[in-house]
């Protein structure tokens, strides 16, 4: 062995190098590459009155380069340390100001500095400037744009005292807009560990002492006491009065603080900060954290809540912490918070008659709130109107039904009103969203005329998409028809409504249309285009989109949208290749999984992650496939994920294959997420599809054992589901080339990297045709434009070789 190992170890070496491609950045063929490489059109941020507009502009992604400055990942964040703002944060790089009367016409702002890095937009409460944040080199610091002039200037200097933007709510404007309250890094941070060369003091140690703690498997969480010092000395801020013209004060000492808000009336700050001890379990969300009541002063008023670290919630989605939760400003009082404590003692499993309890406590602040409602299911929020309205909503995950309630907040003895009982995936009977208005206060409250209010709704109904806007009894529920979009050939989006005015504001499209802002007035049908966006995807203003509709074996009706390739000739049918995408959806009715919430007069649009661009090469596309699974009564969805997840995909086929348009053994199945889970299932328990691509995917089941996706058992409940449904427990049985991409910073739960590489492990020792793609500094969703343009060239040739050219393929 001594002499022949010399022999032997340049053989182990190059079998080693040679199952790596040394392969750099490539690009797509120009037919996808002209459709990547287009400008964005802007953000749209109107005033309160809707008549002037700031547009917001940034590039369509970011380079490597910027994804490769360093980055720390604590406690659910990722930061970046040398300018102390989220690391993955998108900037926008242009800003321009117009009048939405003034015929689209639109003027660049000036005053702005060189290459801005611009975030945290925030208007000032008369609408007269927006704040935002600039980031420097040296770090974030504050810029105020006056929206008249359209000319911006700095506020804070970096250079001098940079903020703090690593914990959210960076700017809170003061009530009568002459000041902010700013976090600004402390004077007394201490240098930061470098975890790789710090000599460690101890080992790591973690203990539980009895209780359940069945949390998701959460990424970036802190690993060891460096990362703890690390995570604090991020989070700490002192918090400063800062004025306009530049000066500053300070109104807190050191924390480290997460939210700031005024009350209404801008008498008050609520103001929340973490605790120690923290977690290795845990986001930082769930650390303790101590919320307190200030005066204008920075005067403690009253501590009004206090959460220890929550490491041990029940079991279930509908799970939630004992105590005080969801505090904050009531709306429509100048100063009276709002909380909600659980009845259930947060546990799903505890059977009540009522699973939330809402209260009211006023000035200042002290001992018990009032009662103003009790909720059946999950409490999930409140709309305020005024001192005798308010609508409420609640949820529960395992039945799908909410419910909306109008009720008297000044008046708990009278009881509250079901509004609504319904399925929420039940999209052909919802009801709409309440319409809004600004009060005294500048605070959103229902707009109200007398006992009425306004709902805008997006209108899915089986015969199609009608979107509405209708004026509602709140006292019977009964709806009168203000208007309702019957446009053919496009989609009308209704996005705001003005009473006062009867005016609307819409957003129309086309399959060739961009998107762009209108109003519409409801009385007399006048249309006003406020934006004028042209469209970056002219290549595709010829391509056939249809929605189709379709049945799987078992009856339930499936939709999915279908595009035929750029020149495609309908009468000569040639049979095409083609790629199918899905994300599989978890119903509890087969009535909700049935509906069809797919609209053909879409505009098209081909964002990074989409299969569209492939009719520039010859490919047939089904999008968005409809893939339900539905598990009715006490049968849960995943109890028979398997056979569905076959029918959904052999009942897509079935569909396209009868219109004429493909080769059926030509056809590829992709997806992202859940979608990836999907398509490893498709190949290995399935021979419907030539090829796969699974991007960012889990493959595991046993490495998320506390739950995924809609899966609420353990495995140790459900070890046969959790089996059933890993494709890597059946990796033996993959035959089909299979094209794995993953993040290797992913940040979502469950989807850890090591899913893709363990997988890819089997399938390679097992003899599978499989490519693994990591993507460097990626995490779930992908924001270079180097990884981007790889992306596509890798899916554009692994379709060329196994799918287009099938039958090509020599051994």
């Amino acid at each position: 062995m001594r002499r022949l190992l010399p022999l032997l170890l340049p053989l182990l070496l190059c079998t080693s190098v040679s199952a790596q491609d040394a392969l750099g950045y490539q690009t797509p063929p120009d037919d996808i590459l002209k459709l990547v490489d287009v400008p964005l059109a802007p953000s749209v941020l109107m005033d309160k009155d809707k008549k002037m507009m700031v547009l917001i502009y940034r590039d369509a992604y970011k380079s490597i380069a910027d994804l490769s400055q360093t980055e720390l990942r604590l406690g659910g964040l990722r930061i970046d340390p040398q300018t102390n703002i989220g690391s993955r944060v998108t900037y926008y790089n242009s800003v321009a100001v117009g009048a939405t009367a003034g015929g689209t016409e639109v003027r660049e702002v000036t005053g702005l500095p060189e290459k801005p890095r611009l975030t945290n937009f925030n208007w000032s409460p008369d609408y007269r400037q927006v704040a935002m944040t600039h980031t420097t080199a040296e770090g974030v610091e504050v810029w105020l744009l006056d929206v008249a002039t359209g000319a911006a200037q700095r506020v804070t200097n970096a250079a001098e005292r940079a903020v703090n933007a690593n914990m959210g709510d960076v700017i809170n404007w003061a009530k009568d807009g002459k000041s902010m309250l700013v976090k600004f890094l402390p004077q007394d941070r201490k240098s930061l560990i470098d975890g790789a060369t710090a000599v460690p003091t101890g080992p790591t140690i973690s203990t539980a002492d009895g209780k359940k703690a069945q949390n998701r498997t959460y990424q970036d969480l802190l690993k060891n006491p460096n990362d703890e010092h690390n995570f604090e000395q991020l989070a700490r801020s002192e918090i400063h009065r800062v004025y306009p013209d530049g000066r500053t004060e300070r109104w807190l000492p050191t924390d480290m603080y997460r939210n700031l808000s005024y009350s209404p009336d801008g008498a008050y700050v609520m103001v929340s900060h973490v605790q120690r001890p923290f977690s290795y379990l845990v986001p930082y969300y769930r650390f303790p954290t101590v919320t307190t009541v200030y005066d204008q002063t920075g005067k403690v008023v009253r501590v009004v809540n206090d959460v220890p670290l929550i490491e041990d919630l029940p079991k279930g989605f509908m799970a939630t912490e004992p105590g005080r939760r969801n505090v904050s400003w009531r709306a429509d009082k100048a100063a009276e918070l709002t909380y909600v404590q659980a009845l259930d003692e947060g546990d799903p499993a505890n059977e009540v008659d009522f699973r939330d309890e809402v209260f009211t406590l006023s000035a200042p602040f002290a001992g018990e709130g009032k009662s103003i409602l009790k909720t059946t299911n999950r409490y999930a929020g409140i709309a305020w109107g005024n001192d005798n309205t308010a609508v409420a909503y609640d949820r529960w995950w395992d039945t799908r039904n909410t419910k909306t309630y109008v009720f008297n907040p000044s008046d708990a003895d009278q009881s509250p009103k079901v509004l609504f009982d319904r399925n929420y995936q039940d999209r052909y009977s919802d009801p709409g969203s309440p319409v809004y208005e600004r009060n005294e206060y500048g605070r959103s409250v229902l707009a109200l005329d007398g006992d009425h209010a306004f709902m805008l709704g997006d209108g899915y109904t089986e015969n199609g998409q009608y979107p509405f806007l209708h004026k509602i009894d709140l006292s019977s529920g009964d709806a009168e028809e203000l208007y309702v979009s019957k446009m053919e050939g496009k989609v009308e989006d209704l996005q705001d409504f003005d009473p006062k005015t009867g005016r609307l504001q819409v957003r129309i499209e086309s399959p060739v249309d961009y998107p762009n802002y209108y109003f519409r007035d409801v009385n007399s049908g006048d249309m006003t285009q406020i934006t004028n966006f042209e469209n970056p995807f002219a290549a595709l203003g010829n391509v056939h989109k249809e929605v189709i509709t379709y049945a799987r074996e078992d009856g339930l009706e499936l939709t999915g949208t279908l595009y035929l390739p750029v020149g495609y000739d309908k009468e000569k049918k040639e049979k095409m290749p083609m790629i199918l995408w899905a994300y599989p959806r978890e119903f509890k009715d087969k009535a909700s999984a049935a509906q069809n919430t797919s609209n053909p007069n879409e505009f098209i649009y081909p964002y990074y992650g989409s299969p569209v661009y492939w009719v520039t090469r010859g490919y047939v596309v089904l999008d968005d496939a409809a893939f339900p699974i539905v598990g009715e009564g006490d049968t849960e969805p995943n109890d028979s994920f398997r056979k569905q997840l076959v029918a959904n995909g052999k009942a897509a086929i079935d569909a396209v294959d009868a219109l004429g348009y493909i080769d059926r053994e030509r056809v590829a199945v992709g997806g992202h997420s859940y979608g990836a889970f999907m398509v490893a299932n498709l190949l290995s328990h399935s021979d419907l599809f030539a090829a796969g691509i699974a991007r960012s995917g889990a493959y595991n089941r046993t490495l998320t054992p506390f739950g995924f996706q809609s899966e609420q058992r353990s495995y140790w409940e459900a070890p046969a589901v959790y089996n059933t449904m890993s494709p890597f427990m059946h990796a033996e049985k993959m035959k089909t080339p299979l094209l794995l991409v993953h993040g290797e910073a992913d940040n979502n739960s469950g989807t850890y990297p090591l899913q893709s590489e363990r997988y890819f492990n089997a399938l390679k020792g097992l003899g599978a045709t499989v490519r693994l793609v990591m993507l460097p500094k990626e995490s779930h969703g992908y924001r270079a434009k180097e990884s981007i343009l790889h992306l596509l060239w890798e899916q554009d040739q692994w379709m060329e070789k196994w799918v287009k050219n099938k039958g090509d393929i020599r051994p």
